[in-house]
């Protein structure tokens, strides 16, 4: 299976947007990005730790490609926002997409400047392209949390 990593805000509904599609193998929410090892929700939920909360998406890459992965990725949010999706506010929730190798970092800036210039959204598109660096996994209670609770919208606890 093969890997993609995206921060689109809150991660549990980002996990469950991306969680629908087939060819999805797995998920994890955690957090990346950031100057603290194994961080947890409460340090990263304060903005001090340089983590985005994301999610890691498993996929099998023959049911479904990397470029719809990163289309998926941009109907999840909005990626005009700068460090803000809703009311989450912050550097934890800003629209990332962390490339594991050169093809995954070409396919994103494309994506992004394809998406610009079709005019889906009022402002140009404020998402960082960066090298992933170590994936932390958010404690067993937040993955899949709008399952286990029933919710069917995001917030932060």
């Amino acid at each position: 299976m093969a890997k993609a990593i995206f921060g689109a805000g809150c991660f549990w509904g980002v996990e469950a947007f991306f969680e629908k599609f087939e060819g999805i193998t797995s998920t994890r929410v955690g957090y990346i990005g950031g100057n603290l090892e194994n961080p947890s929700y409460e340090q990263v939920k304060t903005g001090k730790t340089g983590h985005a909360e994301a999610v890691k998406v498993e996929y099998d890459p023959t049911v479904i490609t990397y470029s719809e992965l990163v289309n998926i990725f941009f109907e999840t949010h909005d990626p005009t926002s700068k460090n803000r999706q809703g009311a989450d506010i912050g550097h934890q929730y800003r629209s990332a997409i962390f490339y594991n190798d050169p093809s995954q970092k070409y396919i994103a800036e494309e994506k992004i400047k394809e998406w610009d210039e079709k005019g889906t959204f009022k402002r140009p598109i404020v998402t960082e392209v960066v090298k992933t660096t170590t994936f932390y996994e958010a404690e067993e209670h937040h993955q899949k949390y709008l399952q286990k609770n029933g919710s069917v919208a995001c917030g932060i606890g």
